[in-house]
C-alpha cells in the first residue's frame, strides 16, 4: 500500500496535476493533504475542488485558515496579505466552511499528520532544525508524523537523540520516531522550483521525496493575469 503525502499547493493547479498524475503512475492508492491548499497562486477554486472531491484526509494550514476568516490580515508579508484578500473574493461560503472544518491534527492509519507543528498546531509555528521537532516530537504518538508548512522538504529522526537527516530516502526503522516535511507542491522555498512531495511505501516502510517539474510558465502567466503581485509569478521560478 502507498501513500501519496502532499501539502502547501498554494493554488497551484499545474503542480497538483503533474503530483497527483505522479502519483497515481506510481501505484499510490491513498492520498493525504496536509493543509495550505489556497493562498498564493491563480486556482484556489479548482484546487480546493480537486482535493475535496478525493475525499482524502486533510488538515487546515494556516493559508486555509485566513482564507476562510474575514479577521484582519495582521502579522502577514504584503505579498501573502494581497494573495489572500483576493483569495478570500474567489472562495463561495461553502468553500471556506470546509477549509475551516478541517482538522489540525488527524491520524491516518499508522502515522500523524499536521499543517505546522503538534506542540502547538494552531500557532503555526515552523519547524527549521532539530531542536523544533523535539517539540513535536513529545506529542507524537504514532511512529511517523508527516507535516508541512516550512516548503522545505526535510526529515528528523528521533532514536536516543534528535537528528536531522539529508536526501531523497529514509527507511522507516523499528523504535524510532520520524517527524517528516514532504516539502510544498505549489511553492517550493529550497531553492529548487519543482514541485515536492512523498510516497509513503507501507508495505516496504520506506518514505521517498519527489521533484517533479511542471508547467511553471503557464502557473506564472495566469498570477499576472489574474492581478496579483507579479513578485508571486517571478518567485516561483527561484524556488523561494
Amino acid at each position: 500500500m502507498k501513500f501519496a503525502i502532499f501539502g502547501d499547493i498554494h493554488a497551484n493547479l499545474e503542480a497538483l496535476e503533474t503530483v497527483l498524475t505522479h502519483a497515481a503512475d506510481n501505484d499510490c492508492t491513498n492520498f493525504v493533504c496536509m493543509g495550505d491548499i489556497v493562498g498564493y497562486n491563480a486556482n484556489p477554486v479548482e484546487c480546493l475542488n480537486i482535493v475535496r472531491d478525493m475525499g482524502c484526509p486533510v488538515v487546515r494550514g494556516n493559508h486555509d485558515e485566513e482564507a476562510s476568516s474575514d479577521a484582519e490580515l495582521n502579522g502577514l508579508n504584503p505579498l501573502a496579505r494581497h494573495a489572500l484578500e483576493w483569495t478570500r473574493d474567489m472562495l463561495s461560503p461553502e468553500d471556506r466552511e470546509w477549509l475551516l472544518n478541517n482538522k489540525l491534527v488527524r491520524q491516518v492509519r499508522d502515522f500523524t499528520i499536521v499543517h505546522a507543528t503538534l506542540d502547538t498546531p494552531g500557532a503555526w509555528g515552523y519547524v527549521t532544525n532539530k531542536f523544533d521537532a523535539m517539540a513535536s516530537f513529545s506529542y507524537q504518538f504514532t511512529p511517523v508524523c508527516f507535516y508541512g508548512h516550512t516548503h522545505t522538504p526535510k526529515f528528523y529522526v528521533k532514536g536516543d537523540m534528535v537528528d536531522a537527516v539529508d536526501g531523497n530516502e529514509l527507511d522507516i526503522e523499528m523504535g524510532k520516531k520520524y517527524f517528516i516535511n514532504v516539502g510544498s507542491v505549489g511553492q517550493p522555498r529550497d531553492g529548487d522550483w519543482r514541485s515536492s512531495y512523498a510516497i509513503y511505501d507501507i508495505d516496504k516502510q520506506k518514505v521517498t521525496i519527489h521533484r517533479l517539474e511542471y508547467d511553471l510558465p503557464k502557473a506564472q502567466t495566469k498570477i499576472v493575469q489574474a492581478g496579483l503581485p507579479e513578485m508571486l509569478a517571478n518567485r516561483l521560478a527561484l524556488g523561494k
